[in-house]
């Protein structure tokens, strides 16, 4: 058998760059099938749709979607891993707009609640209806896709632990997750405003957290 490294530096390059091209053709692919598919989420407020309306969508091949995903379960998966990643750079903005650390937490818990609130007005099914069912069926596929959102948490109350503002001893990264799913939950399942009712305010939901983890 032949070593790679006893190729001709010309042809290892030659493999390299043919890799670089496939693979940049498969992330162009898969962002296809995923603008396609979202833009029908946007169009029909659901996720009740087909691999066939998205690979006629995306103008691509129904043999291309099944080489990047296994089915429609595996692209729904995709786009709320994606929707996570996008709120969590959303979120690490926000909060580096400010310098103190307890600031920072203060502004990354208060938006992540406000985005995690029901909005009868806007169309996002993929947390309104996807989600729910994935928590159930697929948890350690809800784990993997909130890994951004944790680390992103773990990180601003260990800058807070540092400045000697975090009095908890639970470990840091469970403290994150923990005040995340709270927050998460509470948002999730607060009623959404009327006029005869008082939903509960992003500001009380830091308040409450905070009381379990800083040093007041």
């Amino acid at each position: 058998m032949t070593d790679s490294s006893d190729e001709p530096a010309w042809k290892q390059r030659a493999v390299e760059r043919s890799i670089k091209t496939a693979k940049l053709r498969a992330e162009q692919r898969v962002q296809r099938f995923l603008d396609a598919a979202q833009a029908i989420i946007t169009e029909k407020g659901t996720t009740e749709f087909t691999v066939q309306e998205v690979v006629d969508r995306s103008r691509q091949s129904l043999r291309s979607f099944y080489l990047q995903f296994d089915g429609k379960h595996e692209l729904l998966l995709a786009l709320f891993e994606d929707a996570l990643n996008k709120a969590a750079a959303q979120i690490r903005a926000a909060a580096q707009a400010e310098d103190d650390p307890v600031e920072q937490l203060h502004v990354a818990t208060t938006l992540l609640f406000e985005l995690s609130r029901p909005d009868p007005t806007a169309k996002r099914p993929l947390f309104s209806d996807f989600a729910p069912q994935l928590l159930i069926t697929h948890p350690t596929e809800v784990r993997i896709a909130h890994a951004p959102l944790i680390t992103l948490f773990a990180e601003l109350m260990a800058d807070a632990a540092d400045a000697g503002r975090v009095k908890s001893t639970i470990g840091i990264r469970r403290l994150a997750a923990m005040t995340m799913q709270t927050v998460m939950f509470i948002a999730q399942s607060s009623e959404p405003e009327s006029s005869d009712s008082h939903p509960i305010s992003a500001d009380e939901v830091w308040e409450f957290c905070s009381q379990g983890f800083l040093h007041h």
